[in-house]
């Protein structure tokens, strides 16, 4: 509508001009005269104005059927668009600046070349141009403004927060059961008392105590054997329940697709991080597990000197005393960081400094990252010797029937995982102190 005004003014100020132009030179045509000077001045005056208001009237009459077409194409994909109230002068003008850079395009007038004697495309021809690169008509987000037309690009994208690396589960053995407790058998003592034996000399029976009590007593000649001993004990493990839950609404869930992963996997991540936590350093008490650093029995070694001078005992005591031969350190990123910035006497990294390649390693053993692990000590150990048995592995479900759920059309995400822990010979670690 106000494209149709305009361009009636612009067509009326034109006549005007026009009409002026004529009563000059009809008037000098009446007289049989020249125009005069000033009569010259006032028909070039407008003449000039009449070519400026044709130029006008055909930029509108272009922006507007542009206007008229994009109004056209957004009722047929069922977004109408309206003016709105009070429409600025800003808009209008943005409007017709995109109707001028479409049509004064080398794309647009490419296209149109095949048309020029006709002057217009033919009704059934099928008009196309190039992508036409334009700035933009619709910038603002305001109600008022084309800025109701920009529709946000989805991405697709959902950044969360970040996660601890999970490294202690790949370390530790781990088994299934069908079963809610576990056993397994555990020595306790070892007599080891081979030793050289002489042929037997005398074929003569053992012979009674002068007590005439007491344990028979072997002939002196009788080749007899040492007899070693052993003690075990049964232990149990009790399978224990990791769970969390978040609500969600089912609307929620139905519409957006991606949600429902989303909630699946965070959960699954918190349930894991707990439970690296709890093989680390489970308290053993109410339900909790009794992580590998609370277990009774691991060793000790405390701080010797530096930091590889008090590892190097450690790796001994594991294998003099636990009888193993360890398979890695756990480190805090903070042990890992000093470790890896330590120098010798030339400024030399001595572990390999940051272009070496293959794992990091302390005494040739590998050190394992995790953020579960005090940065006060650092865990060695042969870590077969820790058992992780699956009773049932991270499963989620989704229910509605908790408290008010049903009637609220809310859901409850739960993520659970069912599993026992042991360490089977607790002198295969050592705790190992990283300062005085």
């Amino acid at each position: 509508m106000a494209s149709s005004i305009r361009i009636a003014r612009l067509k009326g100020e034109a006549a005007e001009a026009v009409k002026n132009m004529k009563l000059i030179a009809t008037k000098a045509d009446d007289e049989t005269r020249d125009l005069t000077a000033d009569e010259q001045a006032d028909f070039d005056k407008y003449k000039a104005q009449a070519e400026e208001l044709v130029k006008n009237i055909t930029a509108a009459t272009e922006d507007a059927a542009i206007i008229a077409a994009a109004d056209t194409l957004a009722k047929q994909v069922g977004a109408e668009p309206a003016e709105e109230p009070g429409s600025d002068d800003t808009t209008k003008a943005k409007a017709a600046s995109l109707g001028l850079q479409v049509v004064g395009s080398a794309q647009f007038k490419a296209a149109m070349s095949p048309y020029k004697g006709a002057g217009q495309v033919p009704e059934r021809s099928r008009f196309q141009t190039d992508p036409i690169g334009v700035k933009g008509l619709f910038v603002g987000g305001s109600a008022t403004s084309g800025g109701a037309f920009v529709t946000p690009e989805q991405t697709g994208i959902v950044e969360m927060l970040g996660r601890k690396e999970l490294t202690i589960r790949n370390l530790v053995s781990t088994r299934r059961t069908g079963s809610d407790t576990v056993e397994y058998v555990r020595q306790t003592s070892h007599t080891n008392a081979a030793a050289v034996v002489p042929e037997a000399t005398s074929s003569a029976a053992p012979t009674a105590p002068a007590s005439g009590g007491g344990a028979l007593i072997p002939n002196a000649g009788g080749g007899y054997k040492p007899e070693g001993s052993w003690a075990f004990e049964r232990k149990t493990a009790v399978v224990k329940t990791i769970a969390e839950w978040v609500p969600a609404t089912k609307r929620a869930l139905a519409d957006v697709a991606a949600l429902e992963g989303l909630i699946n996997d965070e959960l699954r991540a918190d349930i894991l991080e707990k439970e690296e936590q709890q093989i680390l350093n489970g308290t053993g008490a109410g339900e909790d597990f009794t992580g590998i650093n609370a277990t009774s029995g691991i060793q000790t070694q405390a701080f010797a000197t530096d930091l590889f001078a008090t590892a190097r005992k450690a790796i001994t005591k594991a294998r003099t005393i636990g009888r193993v031969a360890p398979t890695a350190w756990i480190v805090s990123p903070e042990t890992q960081e000093f470790i890896d910035l330590a120098q010798d006497g030339e400024g030399r990294y001595r572990n390999g400094g940051p272009f070496a390649f293959g794992p990091r390693t302390l005494w040739g053993l590998p050190t394992v990252e995790s953020e579960s692990q005090s940065g006060d000590e650092m865990l060695l150990g042969d870590f077969s010797k820790a058992v992780l048995w699956d009773r049932e592995q991270t499963t989620v479900t989704v229910t509605d029937s908790h408290a008010d759920f049903f009637v609220r059309n809310m859901v409850a995400v739960l993520a659970e995982e069912r599993l026992a822990f042991a360490v089977t010979r607790p002198a295969a670690f050592v705790k190992t102190a990283t300062h005085a």
